[in-house]
This record gives structure tokens, sequence and C-alpha cells, in this order.
């Protein structure tokens, strides 16, 4: 096409009314002349012409016919609205993860590439490296987080980024765990009552809070608030101010309760492992003992802590905390009589006690032998006891296969026989143990005279599950991170923490193949996970982020969809997936 024709006879339809429109009111030919040259009807070319007026008359211009192509992608409007707030913070010397954070508390959210992009288009260079005290001294930007309130209920939408967490709320409605809470004896305040108080405690630990300290972001999470009906959790005052008000008889009174409820559903065994455990104080420890801490390699000024455990179901059925050098003895004698309390006495299924030579004396034993409770622990193998092993007549070693994990099978070399311990009154069977792979043999002593070898080595084998769970216990649950600003009694942490353990594992009883997987695996399969949560007349909708485990959530928690929870406005809690990862 030649110049002339590409302006007298136009082919786009835009440019066509335009040349149209030129010659009707520039060059002053008639309608039926313009018509006519351009292809239109009469009444086709005047309704061309009234539109256009109109158009004028709305401050359309020159954009009904030219329009300035801009290329590339986009910017959304949450983008543009957040650009000017990226700017005066970069300006500060913030770094792209700090000014997400600011954004994110402030209802924008960005991706760190998207603000990285904004802050390279305006022109801002890399920040150089800077010291931690260099950060530290920043002028912070203010967020005022929400007065933590009850929930209104009202209709709504809101995303979480801890929504995971709300899938336990099934668990604590299925077994009454609130029931057992609101009939506790933990105080409430004006405007929280006893049951949301500990949910609060609850969600923190389940969510996997490292630091308490670090309030800057799930005081603003309106997802872990729902776990508590409220709008958001307290701030760190608040839960310091509450422990203030607890004491060991209330932490007590709630264990108590929680192993009636795990003897109602069947989920304590036989035997019960017992062990001790160290909590590091890291202010001034002049007034506290020095214990030994496996996990530092040390002794050092601590508090230290028992637990019991139940092996079959993985429950920690019993905690006290602050136990002094001179009563360790005494620990398992004060842990029968708090299991014997609690339900039918005697009656009850508890026949065996596994623990470590330090637990208790031998002088305790023989009290637990009258009190017809059978006992499983291990001796203290000094030099003069190893040299009697040595000598003793092969004729008495024999050859056992103990099961091991996987169903697999050890061969050992067992010596069973009779002795009299310093202490106690009267013989207590001893069996020593070789090719367990320990340089030195393993001495076990039991008042179970009947009980098989192979069952005898493979109940005290099992005791290293209880060691696993104050590993999870410290490295999940953080008993050793007590240094934080938020200042909480360890006896009601402890009790927190073994209540927050159980969840994970009756989470994970739900969930087929899977009970064995650790809490912290659990927490990251399953429970770390955002949302689009949405409250409505009914019922509250979870929609979860895709995730490769979503549809094991899903199946699992469809069972629990006619719940109504009473802290929830008695609506029911229902999850789905959402469309997004």
């Amino acid at each position: 096409m030649d110049p002339l024709s590409f302006f007298l006879v136009p082919q786009n339809v835009a440019h066509k009314q335009y040349e149209a429109l030129r010659s009707y009111f520039v060059e002053g030919q008639t309608a039926n002349q313009v018509a006519r040259r351009f292809g239109y009807t009469y009444r086709a070319f005047t309704s061309l012409v009234a539109t256009f007026r109109i158009k004028l008359s709305d401050h359309m211009n020159s954009s009904m016919f030219f329009v300035e192509s801009h290329p590339g992608r986009k910017e959304a409007e949450g983008t543009l609205d957040s650009k000017s707030i990226i700017i005066a913070l970069r300006k500060k010397y913030y770094s792209v993860p700090d000014i997400k954070v600011v954004l994110d508390s402030s209802g924008h959210f960005l991706s760190e590439k998207n603000i990285y992009n904004i802050v390279v288009q305006e022109g801002f260079s890399r920040l150089p490296r800077r010291s931690k005290l260099a950060r530290q001294q920043l002028n912070p930007v203010q967020i005022q987080a929400d007065k933590s309130v009850p929930l209104s209920f009202k209709e709504e939408v809101f995303k979480s980024s801890n929504a995971g967490i709300l899938i336990f709320l099934v668990l604590i409605k299925r077994y009454d765990i609130d029931g057992l809470i609101s009939r506790s004896a933990y105080p409430s305040t004006s405007q929280i009552s006893k049951t949301v108080s500990i949910l609060c405690f609850l969600a923190l630990k389940l969510s996997n809070r490292r630091r308490y300290s670090a309030d800057d972001t799930w005081c603003m999470d309106r997802g872990m608030g729902l776990f508590a009906g409220l709008n958001v959790l307290p701030k760190a005052a608040w839960y310091t101010s509450y422990s203030d008000r607890v004491t060991p008889d209330m932490n007590r009174l709630l264990l108590q309760q929680l192993h009636r409820l795990w003897l109602k559903n069947d989920l304590l065994d036989d035997t019960t492992n017992l062990d001790f455990t160290t909590i590091p104080y890291w202010g001034d420890d002049s007034h506290l003992e020095n214990n030994w801490s496996g996990k530092r390699g040390k002794a050092l000024g601590s508090m230290l802590a028992v637990l019991a455990q139940d092996p079959q179901s993985g429950l920690i059925d019993y905690g006290s905390a602050d136990i002094l050098q001179k009563d360790e003895s005494t620990v398992i004698l004060e842990f029968l009589d708090f299991y014997r309390s609690t339900g039918k006495g005697k009656d009850e299924p508890l026949r065996y006690l596994v623990f470590d030579s330090r637990l208790t004396n031998y002088e305790n034993l023989r009290k637990l032998d009258k009190e017809q409770v059978k006992f499983i622990t291990i001796r203290r193998r000094g030099k003069q006891m190893i040299d009697r092993i040595k000598n003793l007549p092969v004729s008495g070693w024999q050859t056992v296969k103990v099961e091991c994990a996987g169903s697999k099978h050890r061969t050992l070399r067992v010596y069973d026989e009779r002795v009299h311990l310093n202490g106690y009154d009267g013989e207590i069977r001893q069996i020593i143990v070789t090719g367990h792979g320990k340089i030195k043999p393993a001495v076990i002593i039991t008042n179970d005279h009947d009980l098989s070898i192979e069952k005898i080595i493979r109940k005290y084998s099992r005791r290293w599950i209880i060691e696993k769970t104050i590993s999870e216990q410290i490295e999940f649950f953080h008993l050793n991170l007590v240094s934080s600003s938020m200042v909480i009694k360890v006896d009601f942490d402890l009790t927190m923490s073994i209540l927050a353990y159980n969840l994970y594992h009756l989470l994970a009883m739900n969930f087929e193949r899977y009970e064995n997987l650790s809490v912290q695996k659990l927490y990251e399969k399953f429970v770390m996970n955002g949302a689009d949560i949405e409250i409505g007349e009914s019922e509250i909708k979870v929609k979860l982020k895709k995730k490769r485990s979503l549809p094991i959530i899903l199946e699992s928690m469809e069972r629990y969809s006619r719940q109504k929870y009473s802290w929830l406005d008695k609506k029911k809690l229902t999850f789905e997936g959402a469309t997004y990862s």
C-alpha cells in the first residue's frame, strides 16, 4: 500500500472512523458525502457523529483513536500502593526482607522479588554489608498491633501464614481437652476465659515459635488468634502476667485430668518409661544446683525435670520440674502416687516401670516391689563388676535373639542370674547382656522372675523412646530457650509442652503410616501451612494452600466436620484446599 492510499482508503476500523469524522468536521463535507465515501449508511454515520460528541463531553479525547503502548507486565494496584512505603523505608536503609515484614504487617503482601525490582527501578544501589549492631540501630518502623479481644465472628475473609495449627482444634474437641481445661484450676481474666487463655499458650507451642520475643509476627497473625477464638493473640506482657498466677498444683491437676483421659481412651499400656531432663537457666544461677546437661555436654546451673512416657502410644503421661538433687531418688515414688491417685488405684494397667540407674536407689526398688510394681532398670558398671563379668563361667552364658526395629532381630549373649543388692531385701534378677554394640556389657536388674529374657531386653531397649522425646522437647518445644523477653514459669511451660507434644502424637495417629515421625517432621509435613480463612454464618472454612500432604489432611479432617466449637461461637470448622500453593 502506498502512503496516499493509507490515508484515503483506511483499513483499520478506528482509523476509518477518524478519517470519516475529520472529513465531516474539518473539511466540511455533508453527512451523505462522507457516508458514501467511506461505505457507511446515512443513519450509521450520524450515530457515529452523535457518539463522538458524547465522548468528547465526557473528556475522552485522542485516547479514542490513539492508544499509547506500554510493553511488559502491567503493575498490580497493590504494587502501586506499596511503592511509596518501599521508597520511604529504603531511604532509611531498610533491607528487602525488613521491608517485606513491614509491608506484610500493614496489609500489603508483596514478594521479596517484587520489592527488589521496585528498589532497583527507583535507582537505589545495593546496601553495604552491615554488622548486627548497625542493623539494630536503625530507626524502627512502629506498627501498632491490634488489641487482643474475643472475635465477633462476623462474616469476613482473611489470610493467615500459620493456619496449619487449626487442625489441632479437631483433636482438642474430639478428646474433650477443652472441657478438661474449663474444669481445671487455671485462672481466667475479665476478658479471656481459662480455656481461651490456655489455647493462647498452645498456639505458640504448636506453631514452633523458637523465641517468644519474636512478637512482631505471632501477635498479628489472624489465624493464630482464631485458634483461641480471638482476633489476634495477646502480646508478650499478657503471657508473663498470666504465668505469674499459675501454681504447681494447677499444673498437677491438669496432668491428672489428662491421665484419666488417656486411660479412658485406652492410650496407656502396662509400661511407663521415666527419665530426667535438664532445663538450663541463663540468668543469675546462684540459687540453682548444677545438673548435667547432655545437650551442652557439661554441668550447669539448671532446673531438673522428670518425664514419664508410655512407650506404646508415645504420649507423655507425667512431668514435674524443679526437682532437687536430694529428692531425685523419691521421684519414682511420687510418680506412682500420681498414677494411682487419678483413677482405680492398683487396678490400673501399670505393671512395669523402666528407668535409668540414676533415677532411684535400691531402697526404693524394694518399695516398688512391695507395691507389686515390676521394674526394669540398669546397674552402674564399676571396675569390680566388669572384672567379675569377665570371670563368669562360660557354661552359664546363652544366646538369644531379640526383635529390633523393622522386624529384624539381633543375636545377643546373655547371663541370667540371681543376686543380692545392698538396701534391697531379697534376691533380684540380674541379666548381663553383651553383643549389643557397646564396649561395656549392659547389666539389667528386675524384680520380674517370670518374664522371658527376650521380652525384658526388648522392654528396656525401648527406653530410648523417652530419650528421643526429651530431645524433641528441647529441639522443638525449646525447653532450653527460656531466656526471652517473655518470662514464663518453668513448670507451667513444661506442662504446656507436654500437652502440645501429646497433641502432635494424637495427630500422627490419625495419619496412617506416619505414626513414628518426629514432631519436627510432623510440623514441616502437615502443620506448616498458610490458608485463606472464611468465617460464615454457621461454619468457618479454612482453605489450606496446596501441599503434597494436603489430601491426607483433608481426608482425616473430614471425619470431624460436624463438630462445633464453643469458643468459636459454636460454629463448625471445615478444611478445604486452596487453588494456589
